[in-house]
């Protein structure tokens, strides 16, 4: 019987070698670019970053840390932070919560999920507060509670209008009841702001859902949001489950709520400090003076 290796064509390298027949799809680095999570769209972060982290092809709103979001609104070297040493710690002794608010840390490069203080917008004097949404998702404990409810409490006392952008998951589950009594806390300190004539706008952000939509999310005087916006109380998922319907497509986003009357406006992040100077303007600027626009 023969071989049949003797009839088997000699390999060339310069023939069969990788250098010279493979294709190869070019390389970009991971972080030089993003992919759109609608559409796709691959776009450079430079790119990303001069158009407000919106995608250029469809629109999406990129979920963006406190820090940004701030570099987007305040007057350049206006804003100062309040309580910027507050930190939670493990008073039920939840298993696990020390090393999550570690790694939280660590991670968010911020103490806590909200960001507190005072800057100008436009030239008007403004308190403000970002949650970040890369702190445990920007869940309300007692430190998240306590921030917001003291800048209210300044804003009522100097009076300033409040300005507040909302991302979260809801209440911090490790911190149980102390967690779930922030929702009246905050409420109280926008009530009393409110009794003293004060302005309180809300910007919601995605996702803004919990305790923190049954607080002051909803509170406001003008509520805005961010296009696409998941917005809600319980989620879509826990809502189908306990029913066992199926909800309306884009249910609890943003243009659904606005077409409800649940929120007032929805304002593209490249249109936000436009936005925000327009209102501030005509609630806050002298009878008779000049106005910047309006909505």
């Amino acid at each position: 019987m023969m071989n049949k290796v003797l009839f088997k064509k000699p390999k060339n390298e310069l023939e069969t070698s990788s250098r010279f027949n493979r294709k190869t799809n070019p390389a970009i680095p991971q972080e030089l670019c993003r992919s759109c999570p609608s559409c796709k769209n691959m776009s450079f972060r430079s790119d990303l970053e001069k158009n407000y982290h919106i995608c250029s092809k469809c629109g999406y709103h990129f979920r963006i840390n406190a820090r940004q979001r701030l570099n987007m609104i305040y007057d350049i070297g206006s804003f100062i932070e309040h309580n910027q040493n507050l930190t939670s710690v493990n008073r039920l002794d939840f298993p696990g919560y020390t090393e999550k608010l570690e790694q939280a840390t660590l991670f968010s490069h911020e103490k806590e999920g909200v960001i507190t203080g005072v800057c100008k917008i436009s030239g008007f004097d403004v308190c403000i507060f970002v949650m970040e949404s890369s702190f445990m998702m920007g869940s309300m404990g007692q430190v998240v509670g306590e921030k917001i409810t003291q800048l209210f409490e300044y804003a009522t006392k100097h009076h300033l209008p409040v300005l507040g952008f909302t991302v979260s998951g809801g209440a911090r589950m490790q911190e149980g009841m102390l967690a779930l009594m922030q929702m009246a806390k905050t409420s109280g300190g926008v009530k009393r702001h409110s009794d003293a004539g004060n302005l309180y706008i809300a910007v919601l952000t995605d996702p803004t859902t919990g305790g923190v939509t049954a607080s002051f999310a909803m509170e406001a005087d003008i509520i805005l949001s961010e296009p696409e916006a998941l917005i809600a109380f319980a989620g879509p998922r826990v809502i189908e489950q306990t029913l066992r319907q199926r909800l309306p497509k884009g249910f609890q986003k943003s243009e659904f709520l606005f077409e409800k009357g649940f929120i007032d406006r929805i304002v593209p992040r490249n249109l936000h400090k436009e936005t925000l100077s327009n209102l501030l303007t005509l609630h806050l600027a002298p009878k008779g003076g000049e106005t910047h626009g309006s909505l």
